[in-house]
């Protein structure tokens, strides 16, 4: 079974692209022309040449000994923490902002959930002197403040999602409402592995340098290119699809993904979306996601701002209902108890997206021979007031 989006752009049942008409134009372009610039030597020199000098890639992966004492196996964190901005968000932006540039787009349009994301859009802009506009839900506007900050230091305007949760999934529908009203010169650079095709095989395509650099350093430490196992948390899903993405169709590498079961998965407060979420369409793509018996979106809820979304990209829809991935899910407090062992084991402070990806290591059988690859997403600067608030600092 293949794991690459097919022609139609779905991944086995997901994907696809359903939008409004007036969206047709700009969502063709897109898909006409996308692999061909990125597959271009002159678009391949430019990306590479920034994720070197500009994001500071490669990011390292660091032999993780007092985790792996305490949990068996040998474990290597994947440092996308240590990337220009904190996150592996910026592996996307650059390459996006590079093919909006050569699509002639002037106005640049993002959502934002954490912020990372906006952080990461609002840096290239700035780089490439192009107008920057953030749609941002008013709760995560709140809760990620230093984020904000950033994102208006860097010149880009920060417009407030007030509707619904007030979270991601409204941003996103804010940016999709702007992208209809601006179809001409707004380049919308989507965050993750979502959105109508091509945006999640583009993104994927992008967040792959992780998993091209992860061969190449295991290759160099172990002696072998692949791991027993690779974990990485999803919301959307794009760090995950990243770490996963030269691994895919091997089989022999257990994909293990961890969604936010929030405060649990019956309390009502999760965003589990694999284990409660039925097939559906959101934000241009079939797909599963949470919703009740009439086909509304339930709110989902996560501590992190950026697993708090109510359902997951295609491609990681398609790992699932294919029994190619294992998901598992991590509660709040599961989270916070990771991060401050991560914290206290090996002096680095996750982003509490990543922390939820640590928090399986209890979770899953470990052997002595074991290799395993976390993809340390992001830091945890962003996060320091919740951590500050829920450890009683």
């Amino acid at each position: 079974m293949g794991y690459s989006v097919d022609k139609n752009g779905f991944y086995g049942d997901f994907g696809g692209a359903f939008i409004p008409e007036l969206l047709f134009p700009n969502v063709k372009e897109l898909e006409d022309n996308y692999i061909q610039i990125l597959e271009s030597d002159e678009f391949q020199r430019e990306y590479k040449n920034l994720l070197k000098d500009y994001v500071g890639r490669p990011s390292p992966l660091y032999l993780a000994k007092r985790l792996s004492e305490k949990y068996g196996g040998t474990i290597y964190l994947k440092r996308e923490d240590l990337n220009h901005t904190g996150a592996h968000k910026v592996n996307n932006t650059v390459g996006q902002i590079l093919l909006a540039q050569k699509l002639g787009k002037k106005r640049i349009i993002a959502e934002t959930g954490a912020g990372q994301h906006g952080v990461a859009t609002a840096t290239v802009c700035a780089l490439m002197d192009l107008e920057c506009i953030v749609y941002m839900g008013e709760i995560d506007i709140e809760r990620q403040a230093p984020n904000v900050a950033r994102m208006k230091m860097l010149g880009a305007e920060v417009r407030p999602a007030t509707s619904g949760s007030k979270t991601l999934k409204d941003a996103t529908n804010e940016a999709i409402r702007d992208w209809i009203n601006n179809p001409e010169d707004t380049y919308y650079l989507i965050g993750s592995v979502v959105g109508p095709h091509p945006y999640p095989d583009l993104v994927a395509r992008l967040q792959a340098v992780i998993s091209e650099e992860m061969k190449i350093q295991l290759k160099e430490k172990t002696g072998k290119e692949n791991p027993d196992k690779i974990i990485a948390c999803v919301g959307g899903g794009s760090n995950a699809a990243g770490a996963y993405y030269h691994y895919l169709d091997d089989e022999d590498v257990e994909l293990i993904a961890v969604e936010a079961s929030g405060k649990g998965v019956d309390t009502g407060e999760t965003a589990a979306t694999t284990t409660i979420g039925t097939p559906g369409i959101i934000h241009g793509s079939k797909t599963l996601l949470m919703q009740d018996d009439f086909g509304q979106i339930t709110e989902p809820y996560s501590i992190s701002a950026g697993l708090d979304y109510p359902g997951i990209g295609p491609l990681h829809a398609h790992l699932f209902a294919s029994h190619r991935g294992v998901f598992l899910s991590a509660t709040d407090k599961e989270a916070l108890d990771s991060a401050l062992e991560l914290t206290r084991l090996e002096g680095i402070i996750p982003a509490l997206e990543s922390a939820h990806a640590l928090a399986v290591l209890s979770k899953i059988e470990i052997k002595d021979t074991d290799t395993i690859v976390v993809n340390l997403s992001g830091r945890g600067d962003k996060d320091m007031e919740t951590y500050q608030r829920e450890l009683g600092y």
